[in-house]
């Protein structure tokens, strides 16, 4: 039990101030889970790490030529992962493939040569190309995007510095969303017949100081080496596109163009006095992004990062009833970085750890519940139900303990906090809603 409490009202209102002050420089760094977000029920989204996986192996399997050998092969780097204290997915899979790519030789492995390893590496990523392609199917439903009412936050937000977007994410969602709402952003790409990458606009820290950044750090959809002119460009997406896959290759990839320079301008971004950067949806599993997170903040003293934790996992109890449990800790990786540096704040749904202290969520007693910020627009009280101490039966009293949820390591949730400090008529104002 935790020997500390956090006022989720004081938090929240703190974190309006920092989105609302112009003396702070805003960014955000958002992975897998916002593409997972669904605003609605038939929203469309990226699957997670679990799902995707099985939608690959799948694929796999029924492939015309091969599915036999990929079934046999797959059976056993489950097996061989299992051994290892490992869980198949999509990295651990990549990973595998990859290794025995380097060491086959001219044998087999799993039944499989190195031409066949080599193939079916490359069917694992163009599978994931197509799982994340889904903006093939958004036209005329936009506003359906929860990435759309981000969007339209940073349209109506009266900040004096441009919002920066940092992004894990391949698929095209925030770009939809940006564009849908008129927003103009860079994203490091200057031309128009084919777009090449700019590196020298991303050392400028003022250049095109009213434009919004995007900048995808994992690659993009539609992203191509031009062998002509050994440049990056952008085009139509295809097989070729340069994206950073889930493997244990990803930190070689990330020191090439245009990923080392986009990490760089988290880098720099981080060191400039005031900076404040929100995390939402991503885990702090990729090495190579966390150490330049921890590199800009110990030279600067007025930084400060949040990360919005959603650390919610479902499982079903004796009874079959879906159960839910939060994961988060002061043990757990994220807990012990969060610990050991007090310019991050951990926000997670049940607890939390700022200024390196570990402590649960409780709500004050004499809150208001009209409050404007309406308490239950970000907080999820528990209550708990008195028992007659005779009988140890329910009496129907309900009984407040101040304690609960954080809602805002959703990403819906926090889109929804962005979205009640716009006036109402500002927000409704182009009739999309």
């Amino acid at each position: 039990m935790a020997e500390k409490y956090f006022d989720p009202s004081e938090m929240v209102r703190g974190i309006q101030q920092l989105l609302v002050s112009d003396k702070k420089k805003i960014a955000f760094l958002f992975g897998a889970g916002t593409s997972l977000a669904k605003k609605q029920k038939d929203s469309p989204y990226i699957p997670a790490i679990g799902k995707m996986t099985e939608l690959v192996i799948a694929r796999l399997k029924l492939d015309t030529d091969n599915g036999k050998k990929y079934e046999t092969a797959l059976d056993e780097i489950d097996a061989e992962l299992d051994q290892q204290g490992q869980s198949l997915n999509i990295e651990t899979l990549l990973s595998n493939v990859e290794e025995k790519i380097r060491i086959i030789g001219k044998g087999t492995l799993n039944e499989l040569t190195k031409v066949e390893f080599i193939a079916i590496g490359e069917k694992i990523r163009e599978e994931i190309r197509k799982i994340v392609s889904v903006h093939t199917g958004v036209s005329g439903k936009e506003s359906a995007l929860i990435q759309y009412d981000f969007a339209k936050w940073i349209c109506n937000a009266d900040r004096k510095c441009a919002v920066e977007i940092f992004t894990t994410n391949y698929d095209y969602l925030f770009e939809i969303g940006l564009e849908a709402n008129g927003v103009p952003y860079f994203d490091g790409f200057t031309g128009s017949y084919k777009p090449f990458f700019n590196a020298d606009a991303l050392e400028d820290i003022d250049y095109l100081p009213k434009q919004t950044k995007l900048w995808k750090i994992h690659g993009s959809l539609g992203l191509h080496k031009d062998n002509t002119s050994r440049r990056i460009i952008r085009m139509s997406s295809d097989k070729d596109d340069l994206l950073i896959y889930p493997s244990s290759l990803k930190y070689n990839d990330s020191k090439k163009q245009p990923y080392s320079a986009f990490m760089e301008r988290l880098n720099l971004f981080l060191k400039q006095d005031d900076s404040v950067l929100f995390v939402c949806g991503y885990s702090f599993g990729d090495e190579h992004i966390n150490e330049r997170i921890l590199s800009a903040l110990q030279t600067n003293t007025t930084a400060h990062v949040f990360v919005l934790n959603y650390d919610v996992v479902w499982n079903k109890d004796e009874n079959g009833k879906d159960v839910s449990r939060a994961l988060f800790n002061v043990d757990c990786n994220l807990g012990k970085l969060a610990s050991r540096n007090r310019k991050i704040s951990v926000l997670s749904t049940r607890s939390a750890i700022i200024g390196g202290q570990y402590g649960e969520w409780k709500i004050r007693p004499d809150i208001d519940p009209n409050d404007p910020l309406s308490p239950a627009s970000y907080f999820k009280e528990d209550i708990e139900h008195e028992k007659d101490p005779k009988t140890g039966e329910p009496t129907g009293k309900q009984i407040k303990t101040c304690k609960g949820e954080l809602l805002l390591p959703s990403f819906v949730s926090f889109v929804e906090l962005l979205k009640n400090m716009i006036p109402k008529n500002e927000w409704e104002g182009d009739g999309s809603e």
